[in-house]
């Protein structure tokens, strides 16, 4: 009972100590340029030893750090959410060892150990997505899980393969991994393509919105669908050169661009933010297969301090109103939650890319970078259509829940109660506002030399004003004028549906399976086999034994009807 009511605040100190512990070693590693790499010799047989590997470099240091405080303010939010539950102990233990399996990701240069952590986290939030036990909770998990075991194959088969370096500590062998290597490197791709929902695998990451808010905050700025990136980053060695990239590049710019065209026909508050998510996933993964590893890790780690803090908010909204998550049920939000608007709209700007907010610093960056590089004008434009389009929504998100006119019940009381999750709100705002300039002195001490014309310079800017305006006011006229979009109802069904891959991935994939399954149901359960087997070669065996026993039993009228059976046989026989 204590710990149930304390945990909140145990969780808080013991996160946020090691989230300060790892950030300070972080910094002492990155001005020293010293790594470590711990190994545990856990048993040797002839010439093969097995071995535990860990290795703390700066990176390693700092995305620790951010995960776990970003951990310890969502469980100490989760204290005030989840207050009541009658399950809320177990969630506190779920979390805890949600992010314990990220951090043995972090730490694990060898695919092994990597494995333990990979598996940890597609366990624990299966669990955790099923939380609210229901039918959309078991189809939202399930299809989570189902999507998550397919890297988790990956992840096998490439340690089947690294084996053939003598070892499977990657961070080692990144530089020696030629060409001849290529289904190592595509088994890896398509593990992290899982890990971190691009296309195809892309229908799970809104499904998994069936978790609890926290949960969500934690899964959608820095721990599952921040794994897959994570491992391309360690692994961007062996990626440069090869075309496995240029692959990469095109999934990853397609999926950034379908995520913000589905965000702008979506009206669940959670899944708007889970399509924000997944675009910013394709904004790392094209930078990085761009060969900038650098670039996508430092956007991972701004993207992870107002990403948590935009679901926190959401959460918040969606706790004070009733449990309502259709923006169009609510508006005029800042009349009676000023200050939950106010670190709203931080993290929708830092989203954005307002400059000097946290999402500026990185997102400015790649985009210049981008624009500098080898790509074709398919990537160029999809760079500049998400951009603005990711704006587009988020002015959308803010007119339709903050500033427009109220839609919600004249019964229904609105009001900021929950001081705990105020609290993680502002400290998450204060790294929403200052943590992207930080992290910019401290990964890049140096800058990067920048060198474009004054078109393409203010073109992120530009593009960015535009997406403000047409979702800001295009939905202001769509809100007070007859709907003019029924009639191109069916493209606006295919760019609002992720372009059927929600569908693709449930329906069409269990169709054969399912419909085969039918007619044997019919053929073998409801048929003539079932007549002439099972049911029927029962009901025969029962009448059997019934007549068995009548015959046992010790009745004259048997014995005397079966001497004139054999008195008429014997007759017609000597006859």
């Amino acid at each position: 009972m204590l710990w149930s009511a304390y945990s909140h605040l145990v969780s808080l100190v013991f996160l946020s100590l090691s989230a300060l512990i790892f950030i300070l070693f972080s910094l002492v590693s990155m001005s020293s340029g010293v790594a470590y790499v711990i190994e545990w010799e856990i048993f040797s047989m002839n010439s093969s030893s097995i071995v535990a590997t860990l290795v703390y470099d700066w990176v390693s240091f700092m995305f620790l750090g951010t995960v776990l405080f970003i951990s310890s303010m969502v469980m100490y939010y989760s204290g005030d959410y989840m207050n009541g539950d009658k399950s809320y102990e177990r969630f506190m233990y779920l979390v805890f060892g949600f992010v314990l399996s990220m951090g043995a990701l972090i730490i694990s240069p060898n695919l092994i150990s990597i494995l333990l952590g990979w598996d940890g986290l597609g366990l624990i939030s299966y669990v955790l997505v099923i939380y609210y036990q229901n039918e959309k909770s078991a189809n939202a998990g399930m299809l989570t899980v189902l999507s998550n075991r397919i890297g988790d194959v990956g992840i096998l088969l490439s340690i089947s393969l690294l084996f053939m370096l003598g070892g499977w500590n990657f961070i080692f062998y990144s530089s020696y991994l030629s060409s001849d290597f290529l289904l190592l490197k595509v088994f890896v791709c398509m593990a992290a393509m899982t890990k971190s929902a691009q296309i195809p695998f892309s229908a799970w990451l809104p499904a998994a919105m069936a978790a609890p808010t926290p949960v969500s905050a934690l899964v959608h700025s820095s721990t599952l669908v921040t794994a897959g990136v994570y491992i391309l980053i360690r692994f961007s060695g062996a990626l440069e050169g090869s075309c496995v990239q240029s692959i990469l590049l095109v999934v990853s710019c397609l999926t950034m661009f379908m995520a913000g065209l589905g965000a702008n026909f979506e009206f669940d508050l959670k899944k708007i933010i889970a399509l924000s998510t997944l675009s910013q996933l394709g904004v790392m993964m094209s930078i990085l297969s761009l060969g900038f590893a650098d670039l996508a890790f430092f956007h991972l780690l701004t993207h992870a301090l107002f990403k948590a803090l935009l679901f926190m908010c959401a959460g918040m909204i969606i706790h004070s109103v009733k449990e309502y998550q259709d923006i169009r049920n609510m508006g005029s939000l800042v009349m009676c939650m000023p200050l939950t608007s106010v670190c709203m709209n931080l993290a929708n700007l830092a989203l954005c890319g307002m400059p000097f907010l946290a999402g500026f610093y990185s997102k400015d960056l790649i985009l210049e970078v981008a624009f500098m590089s080898e790509i074709n004008v398919l990537g160029f434009f999809l760079y500049v259509l998400s951009t603005g389009l990711t704006v587009c929504y988020t002015f959308r998100l803010i007119y339709y829940s903050l500033s427009c006119v109220s839609n919600m019940s004249a019964m229904m009381f609105v009001k900021e109660s929950h001081s705990m999750m105020l609290k993680g709100m502002i400290m998450l705002s204060i790294g929403a506002v200052g943590g992207g300039c930080i992290l910019a002195w401290v990964v890049f001490p140096e800058s990067y030399m920048i060198c474009l014309s004054f078109l393409f310079k203010i073109l992120a800017l530009l593009v960015s004003g535009i997406g403000a305006l047409l979702g800001y006011m295009v939905n202001m006229v769509s809100a007070s004028t007859s709907l003019k979009s029924v009639s191109f109802y069916s493209y606006i069904v295919f760019m609002g549906s992720m372009w059927f891959m929600p569908i693709l991935s449930t329906l069409k994939v269990s169709y054969w399976s399912l419909s085969t399954g039918d007619i044997f149901f019919k053929v073998g359960d409801k048929g003539w086999s079932e007549y002439f087997g099972g049911e029927g070669g029962f009901a025969s065996m029962m009448s059997g034994s019934g007549y068995l026993q009548l015959s046992q039993e010790n009745m004259i009228m048997i014995y005397m009807k079966g001497f004139f059976i054999w008195v008429i046989v014997m007759f017609f026989i000597f006859i």
